[in-house]
């Protein structure tokens, strides 16, 4: 048996070095290709701003293998500027050339806060979204490009993304707890005492991502952000927050919430939306999942009321925490902090 690693507190440099290791491998790459919805979603985006893209510089922020690149030349770009901080960067120039489009891409390694360019662009496209949108996100990135390298009355794609929150009664978590009072008719031993000790285990701290069913989710959901690529700063998603209400749909429990967020391409006739939400078809980003210590029973109407806030995690800024304030129903008000990826820190 192996014991478990001692966990490591690396600088922001460190940090970021792993970052950009973790997408030098084949296997992320796969992943976000394999995403027909995010892949289609991101070649209709571009296709449909032809008129905005033809005989026009792009620059693509984080291009990873160049596909969005591919498609912005696709769509017409005179020049495209593929910028990819890691070592992906050099199958990026193989697949161009591969397209014989290595006259309209030029591959750039490096983070876009390093590299210089030899003019300012048009467009800007980038797929920067983390799991619950902020996790490990490019978004600092972009809008770094957008206040260095953008002319003024620029394309950016996509242009705008927006938050959403709905209480859940998670299927998953109540069969594994479920479990436990199962094991002395399979094998006549009592473990019903685990069932404490499973719930903490459980519905800890951490946040969850994984797919919910249409059926766990218990209200209407609650939009409660929206950054504007065009005007957001990079300190104000530095922290993302919001307030929500909802009225429960029926008798339940709710044991967690979930988190999703939707990302919108501007059009010439109608804009194009991206969405994670669990009532579209599922993404890689599936959706993240709060759990609270212990599940609330909730009746027809029911009100759940509070505030959420995503920020950076004090021991990486790439990494997210969620702190999350709630009432539902007549209880007192709850209140608990969630934390995402911070596998490589000090605890």
């Amino acid at each position: 048996m192996s014991l478990p690693s001692k966990k490591r507190k690396f600088d922001r440099t460190t940090q970021d070095k792993l970052y950009f290791e973790s997408y030098s491998d084949v296997t992320i790459h796969e992943e976000m290709l394999a995403d027909k919805v995010r892949t289609n979603s991101y070649r209709l985006g571009i296709l449909r701003n032809y008129k905005s893209i033809r005989g026009k510089v792009v620059l693509d922020v984080g291009a990873g293998t160049g596909v969005l690149s591919v498609f912005c030349v696709q769509a017409g770009a005179k020049r495209v500027y593929a910028v990819e901080a890691s070592s992906i960067a050099e199958q990026a120039k193989k697949i161009v050339k591969l397209n014989k489009m290595e006259d309209a891409i030029t591959v750039v390694h490096g983070t876009v806060e390093t590299i210089e360019l030899p003019e300012s662009v048009d467009v800007i496209v980038s797929e920067w979204m983390g799991y619950a949108l902020m996790h490990e996100s490019m978004l600092h990135s972009v809008l770094f490009a957008r206040d260095k390298w953008l002319k003024s009355g620029g394309l950016i794609l996509p242009s705008q993304a927006e938050l959403y929150i709905a209480p859940i009664n998670e299927a998953v978590a109540e069969d594994r707890l479920n479990f436990w009072y199962t094991v002395k008719e399979q094998y006549d031993v009592d473990m019903t005492c685990m069932f404490d000790f499973a719930r903490k285990c459980i519905m800890n701290n951490e946040i969850v991502v994984n797919s919910v069913s249409v059926e766990d989710v218990l209200s209407h959901p609650a939009k409660f952000a929206e950054l504007d690529l065009y005007k957001a700063t990079t300190e104000q998603v530095k922290r993302v927050s919001g307030a929500f209400s909802f009225e429960c749909f029926g008798s339940s429990s709710v044991n967690a919430f979930c988190l999703w967020f939707s990302v919108t391409f501007q059009g010439e006739d109608k804009p194009l939306v991206l969405s994670t939400s669990p009532f579209k078809q599922e993404t890689h980003w599936k959706q993240s999942i709060l759990y609270l210590d212990e599940p609330v029973d909730v009746v027809q109407d029911t009100k759940i009321v509070g505030e959420i806030t995503l920020s950076p995690s004090e021991k990486s800024p790439r990494h997210i925490c969620a702190h999350l304030d709630c009432t539902i129903g007549e209880q007192k008000m709850k209140s608990k902090t969630f934390k995402l990826g911070e596998s490589y820190s000090d605890e």
